[in-house]
């Protein structure tokens, strides 16, 4: 759940609070091996701060990879217990992020495929979908009336070109380049050689950037496929729920706001364009006081196995 009459948040607000722990800039390592000491000797104050400071990036590498905020929701809580009950076996000889993360990459790569998952399977089932979705056009007022459905729609099927990747190409895309990864921690947190990160992050935004030539009408303008003709039907449809948004909805940043720029991560775009869409896919800044971190936290089993006072 979203906290309701929140504006969105300032470009780069987020790195004032929790610095983006992909990149080399990131510079509380030591503040987490603090609060992993305290919370390993029972201090479940500690344990919540730990929690709460990775909780928007798990969740947001989460709701990118499964593309519904239930399953999001209820992917981010079972990645953090399994960091949680794993606590005991950190033995402090590599960053607390690197292994953090490879749990959470583990799990998600690991798990049996969620619902939201299966919509769409692969590239050639989404331009078949976009090429079956009837077309109505807009005048340009209806347009201004319709642009939070507009984007809605935008935003979806972005989020659906993600679901075409493998869950493979999926979270090193999500890492490398949405999160914009230091190569050499992205290939730490997926286990493999950098070159093999590189190789893999390449054909992941070889695979984005050919279905976008050759579909999306916003990256290239050739293209007929254009986000406001295909709103009608979408909602007709039931694709688009005009009451109860997804992805376009009051609270939400956008990954270009929350992430701090990398200059690196710019150069290695194919295209402006593509880089500026996914730029602004929607993230998640504001969770609710009582969280899935309050459920892990009450747990009567977490709460003996560590001790936790």
């Amino acid at each position: 759940m979203l906290v309701k009459g929140k504006d969105k948040i300032p470009s780069r607000s987020l790195n004032s609070l929790y610095m983006n722990p992909f990149t080399t800039e990131y510079q509380t390592e030591d503040e987490d091996e603090a609060l992993v000491r305290k919370a390993l000797e029972g201090n479940s104050k500690a344990l919540n701060e730990l929690l709460l400071k990775h909780q928007p990036f798990v969740y947001n590498i989460a709701w990118k990879m499964v593309r519904h905020p239930q399953d999001a929701e209820d992917l981010t809580q079972e990645a953090l217990l399994k960091i949680t009950i794993s606590l005991k076996s950190f033995a402090f000889k590599s960053s607390f992020r690197t292994w953090a993360y490879r749990i959470v990459v583990n799990h998600f790569l690991n798990i049996k495929k969620k619902t939201s998952e299966t919509i769409i399977e692969n590239f050639e089932q989404m331009a078949e979908g976009l090429r079956n979705t009837p077309d109505v056009e807009m005048t340009l007022s209806e347009q201004k009336e319709n642009q939070d459905l507009i984007e809605e729609m935008k935003l979806s099927c972005m989020s659906g070109m993600l679901l075409c990747l493998t869950r493979e190409q999926r979270v090193i895309y999500i890492i490398g380049d949405m999160f914009q990864a230091d190569h050499t921690i992205g290939s730490e947190i997926m286990g493999i050689s950098k070159t093999n990160y590189r190789n893999k992050l390449g054909k992941a935004r070889n695979d984005l950037y050919s279905f976008m030539r050759n579909q999306c009408g916003l990256v290239n303008k050739a293209n007929p496929c254009r986000c406001y003709k295909k709103v009608t039907a979408a909602v007709q449809g039931g694709a688009i729920n005009a009451k109860e948004l997804l992805f376009n909805k009051e609270g939400l940043s956008t990954f270009k706001e929350a992430i701090k720029e990398n200059a690196a991560y710019i150069e290695a775009m194919h295209d402006q364009k593509q880089m500026e869409l996914f730029d602004s896919m929607t993230y998640k800044t504001n969770f609710e006081k009582k969280t899935f971190i309050q459920n892990i936290l009450d747990d009567i089993k977490v709460k003996q196995y560590m001790n936790l006072n």
